[in-house]
């Protein structure tokens, strides 16, 4: 069974298959014959023809807690590359370098063209540290900045133009059943694109080595890669089950993890951290409740939170926590409020701990209908320590209480930073909406919708908008005609893309 993030890849790759050459020459891509590279710019638009798919899928998540922590990880591992010139200027301005969450509950992480790349919250539920994850990170951003997927479509001149999909989607395809690459690729022409559904040896061997340096150089801990790769040994030695489908997108061999092993000997042994990472195991216990478990298993978490008894924090804190989100999901508010104080005591000497405690907290409350204790819970973070998840969560409970004005202005500066949080987008217009400012809460729809990269969806906001600022109407708000010429302006960028979108489809026919 292929998993179900999935699905929008693997529409992708139907359509792969149908257009043939005409589209690598729609998309301004080389044709596998001519020998020459793909540019960064082709890279990052057929990345984003995936990933497009990929947020349209059910499974797709857009958790802030999650992201933020991810991002924690993420984002130094994206500073060391530049640092070490793994990562070039042209990449860093062209490349979209998300990561985009999905509720599958397999272990797998995987790379797409134009830096996006997709996380599965099974892995996030199955390492052991933050150190082993930013293995994982560093080793897919590797694939990325190496253009591991545009030189295994240069190399491969030799297969027929249709298996360009295959290669794009090799860590994608193989998923739960080994079985599952020649169900999307069928016939003898899969058998013979089955050589390149996974990158080649060097290429793993070379996403070991830079990425082993660029972990090392963020500050991670090298013996990440080392019991990553353990953990991935263990599971191939008990003739994985399907839910590791990143042991088949990425072979161990004994060769890999004898060179990650001899890597991690000629360094300095690092000490043993004074302090367990509590956030760590709060994090994978969110993952592993939010991957969509079955009402039998939230249940096992409550009870297991329930009957726990006294044991260091660092055992405490993650059966707390899956605890008290179990049982909010199964709408036992008055467990859930128990079991999260408990959290918090038993974390009350870590902040960062804390502070998560406190977001769970307020996600509870504000589950439960408690608006005003959710926001007394996110009132004792220390400004200095909230970030984005603070603001998404407080920005509805704040418009809801009249406090529109003031969300709105916060939610300006969060996309003025980072333009593509559709959240952020769509708790602005909320707070648009609610002043009466409707001209901008459309905008903010259309913005929303770029965000996804749904940009037929965008244009349809933004000639609603459109038509709004022509039509008669009371009230106009303060500085509607400055907004109406930004919307002029998007809406004639937004339908240029639809267009060449448009002129791609009619050429794959």
């Amino acid at each position: 069974m292929v998993s179900t993030f999935l699905r929008g890849a693997q529409r992708l790759l139907c359509v792969v298959l149908a257009g043939t050459m005409t589209l690598a020459a729609a998309q301004g891509l080389p044709s596998l014959g001519d020998g020459s590279s793909m540019t960064t710019a082709a890279e990052r638009k057929l990345g984003a023809r995936i990933a497009r798919e990929l947020y349209r899928d059910p499974d797709y998540i857009d958790d802030a807690v999650l992201e933020d922590y991810v991002q924690s990880i993420w984002q130094p591992l994206l500073a060391a590359a530049r640092q070490r010139g793994e990562l070039t200027s042209e990449q860093d301005e062209r490349y979209a370098w998300e990561i985009l969450m999905g509720r599958d509950r397999t272990i797998n992480a995987f790379a797409l063209p134009g830096g996006y790349l997709g996380l599965h919250l099974g892995l996030i539920g199955a390492v052991s540290s933050r150190d082993e994850l930013a293995s994982v990170l560093a080793h897919e951003l590797t694939h990325v900045t190496q253009r591991h997927i545009s030189r295994l479509m240069e190399q491969s001149s030799r297969v027929t133009p249709w298996a360009i999909g295959a290669m794009i989607l090799g860590a994608l395809a193989v998923s739960r059943s080994p079985d599952a690459a020649s169900a999307v690729i069928m016939g003898a022409q899969g058998a013979a694109v089955q050589s390149q559904l996974n990158f080649s040896r060097d290429m793993e061997r070379e996403a070991d080595r830079i990425g082993y340096g660029v972990a090392t150089q963020a500050g991670f801990d090298p013996a990440g890669f080392v019991s990553m790769f353990d953990k991935l040994q263990q599971a191939s030695k008990l003739n994985d089950n399907g839910s590791f489908p990143y042991l088949r997108s990425h072979p161990l061999t004994t060769e890999r993890m004898a060179d990650m092993q001899a890597r991690q000997a000629l360094l300095e042994r690092r000490p043993a951290p004074t302090q367990p990472d509590l956030v760590h195991g709060m994090m994978a216990a969110r993952a592993r409740v939010l991957s969509n478990p079955g009402p039998d298993r939230l249940r096992s978490w409550v009870g297991e939170a329930g009957t726990l008894g006294p044991v260091p924090a660092a055992q405490a804190a993650p059966v707390l926590y899956a605890g008290a989100l179990s049982a909010s999901r199964l709408r036992d508010d008055e467990a859930a409020r128990g079991l999260v104080q408990r959290l918090r005591v038993a974390v009350q000497a870590d902040p960062k701990a804390l502070r998560q405690a406190a977001l769970l907290d307020a996600e509870l409350r504000s589950a439960a209908g408690d608006a005003a204790g959710a926001l007394a819970a996110l009132a004792v973070i220390p400004a200095d320590q909230a970030g984005r998840p603070e603001l998404l969560l407080a920005a509805p409970l704040q418009i809801r209480s009249g406090q529109a004005a003031e969300v709105a202005q916060r939610l300006q500066a969060r996309v003025a930073l980072d333009a593509r949080d559709a959240a952020a987008w769509q708790q602005l217009a909320s707070a648009y909406a609610q002043q009466g400012q409707t001209l901008r809460a459309i905008r903010a729809e259309a913005e929303q919708q770029v965000a996804r990269l749904d940009y037929a969806g965008a244009l349809d906001r933004f000639k609603a908008a459109q038509n709004y600022a022509r039509g008669p109407r009371q009230g106009n708000a303060p500085g509607d005609h400055i907004e109406a010429s930004i919307i002029d302006v998007r809406a004639r960028a937004i339908e240029a893309i639809v267009k060449e979108q448009e002129k791609e489809r009619q050429a794959e026919r």
